[in-house]
């Protein structure tokens, strides 16, 4: 599907094709082009009305590709990336792709885009949405994009958290869902550090497309890239540290539970001797008090080995 802004005159209306003269700087138009989910025939737009380079429509048309910024002579092409809040793991991102021109902004994405969503929504009804101009307009979609990570951070901080608490119990091991975490931690890293290196690019003013004030603009949006990138390579190394308590304190209490099997045993090792002494087929010395009291006298001999095997034990600081 596609959708075309186009703001004259201080007013945004919706179009059906996008007329070549608009693409020139001195047209005065302001033009958003939208491809979302798109066609093949759909998506010969790029080449035919816009004539971008044939690398850069085939990066967009392609399926994932990794944050970055490539300058061409009169545009910009940049890749970006959003939460995916469909997907089974929740760090899951989907790229946005945005050719951006002197008076146009094209973006590409497979139709699942909030942020861009929200933008359609507005550009019909608030008219400075385009008026400020293509930049300022891919400034407020990745601002947006951007500030959808904040939920899903302090979502895996209360995850984290939850298991920082499991793992000094050392009740269960925690192995799978510490490792399942780390794969989804590593996927933000590998995401989140070149997006901050592309909107770095343009909080610096490297382009003449980008004025001094909408720098400043980009600079905030990098701030706040600078810090969910932070805050995953701290998460990192929590996960990293409470696996490894996970596993200390799972054998920890492994080396109790057998610490009382031992005792168990080493105590029943002499009642064995004792038990199968008297029960052999020859004539052993006899306690006082006949047959009868024998059973007792064997019975107490146990008992007495038990409870000094347990004091000693006790006094050894083993138990």
């Amino acid at each position: 599907m596609i959708s075309i802004f186009v703001n004259r005159n201080g007013e945004t209306k919706s179009v059906d094709r996008v007329e070549p003269q608009w693409l020139d700087p001195k047209s005065g138009v302001t033009l958003w082009v939208d491809l979302a989910g798109f066609t093949d025939d759909e998506g010969k737009i790029l080449i035919d009305t816009f004539h971008f380079h044939p690398l850069a429509v085939e990066d967009a048309l392609s399926a994932v590709q990794y944050p970055k910024i490539e300058a061409y002579d009169s545009y910009l092409y940049i890749i970006l990336h959003g939460i995916d809040f469909e997907a089974e793991h929740q760090f899951a991102t989907r790229d946005v792709d945005f050719f951006l021109g002197a008076n146009y902004l094209v973006t590409v994405h497979d139709g699942r885009s909030r942020s861009i969503a929200k933008m359609r929504e507005m550009c019909p009804r608030h008219s400075h949405v385009l008026d400020e101009g293509p930049v300022a307009l891919m400034h407020r979609i990745v601002d947006s994009m951007v500030d959808n990570y904040q939920p899903e951070m302090e979502k895996l901080e209360e995850r984290i958290s939850g298991l920082e608490d499991e793992a000094f119990e050392g009740r269960a091991p925690l192995v799978r869902q510490l490792l399942g975490l780390k794969r989804d931690l590593a996927a933000v890293r590998r995401i989140m550090t070149p997006q901050r290196d592309a909107v770095g690019r343009l909080a610096r003013r490297e382009f003449p497309q980008i004025s001094s004030e909408m720098a400043y603009r980009f600079r905030d949006v990098y701030d706040h890239v600078v810090r969910l990138t932070d805050e995953a390579f701290l998460f990192q190394d929590r996960v990293t540290g409470i696996l490894e308590t996970n596993l200390a304190a799972v054998s920890n209490r492994l080396n109790q539970i057998m610490k009382v099997l031992t005792v168990a045993s080493t105590i029943f090792l002499p009642l064995t001797v004792l038990t199968g002494m008297w029960g052999m087929n020859v004539e052993l010395p006899q306690f006082p008090g006949g047959k009868d009291a024998q059973f007792w006298w064997v019975s107490g001999l146990m008992a007495a080995v038990s409870g000094g095997m347990l004091v000693l034990f006790r006094f050894l600081d083993w138990i």
